[in-house]
């Protein structure tokens, strides 16, 4: 908080095309879901602080660069995609949750991939640096599935792989790949397998060594859960046309982010959420 009161300068990290929630619109500036919220909370800490201005830096990053960049100060407000896990809180702190979503696979429907074990001897691709990969691995080992493994350089790479036939699933938070068929030619020609690999609660990354900061942070998302504005965000995002994406997800607030925002928690247990 001091450094950012002495500067007038708060770092925001944002990713480019993680659609709804942080990607690069028409103009090239960072728009979505978490954005939405990651500026009440700047609007929230500019007032704090008493400051007539802050500025916003906006940093780029992928799921690989996105936790170094937090933990060494580069960025103060990770505002993308990134599941809260205890072992991410080993390096960095989340904020009270922000939005509830589950791991699947999506395929060719030619070539279904609707269960786990559906995976045996197939190609599997997902981003690199993300908790599906971690899944992969352990369910890979587990369950003797001996799946060829293929790390995408970031979500849309990843997804590529399964359109042009280099993977045969492609293993992400459904919400992610709900828009990426959206956004596909033939949307018709995939599915969403009706198994899921995990449930992910996304929070927006803080240094972890900053708890007043924490708090902070997260008393302006608890204000925004308690006012009319965060219906209204969920809304512009998931249930209307997306901005400059011409799709609509039509994808009603689930039962879980509903408990959230009447319950507020940071908590990395996937069971909280069931």
């Amino acid at each position: 908080m001091r450094k950012i009161s002495a500067a007038g300068v708060i770092a925001i990290g944002y990713r480019e095309g993680s659609v709804p929630f942080s990607y690069l619109d028409e103009n090239h500036q960072p728009v979505g879901y978490s954005m939405d919220i990651c500026n009440k909370v700047v609007a929230a800490i500019r007032t704090r602080l008493k400051l007539k201005a802050l500025a916003v830096r906006l940093v780029p990053m992928t799921p690989a660069t996105r936790v170094p960049l937090v933990a060494n100060g580069t960025i103060d407000l990770e505002c993308g995609v990134t599941t809260n896990t205890p072992e991410r809180q080993k390096s960095v702190a989340f904020s009270v949750t922000t939005f509830v979503t589950e791991s699947r696979l999506v395929s060719k429907r030619q070539t279904p991939i609707m269960r786990i074990d559906d995976m045996r001897g197939k190609a599997v691709v997902t981003t690199i640096g993300t908790t599906s990969m971690r899944y992969l691995n352990e369910l890979n080992q587990s369950r003797r599935l001996g799946m060829e493994i293929l790390a995408g350089r970031d979500d849309s790479d990843s997804f590529l792989m399964v359109a042009s036939g280099r993977a045969q699933a492609y293993a992400m938070d459904d919400v992610l790949l709900r828009s990426f068929i959206a956004n596909a030619p033939q949307p018709d020609d995939y599915l969403i397998s009706h198994e899921t690999l995990s449930v992910e609660p996304y929070g927006i990354m803080l240094n972890k060594d900053d708890p007043v900061f924490k708090r902070a942070v997260d008393k302006a998302i608890v204000a925004l859960f308690r006012s009319d504005d965060f219906a209204l965000i969920y809304q512009k995002w998931f249930q209307q046309p997306i901005p400059g994406q011409g799709i609509n997800l039509n994808l009603p607030m689930s039962e879980a982010l509903r408990k959230v925002v009447q319950r507020p928690t940071d908590s990395a247990n996937p069971a909280d959420y069931r």
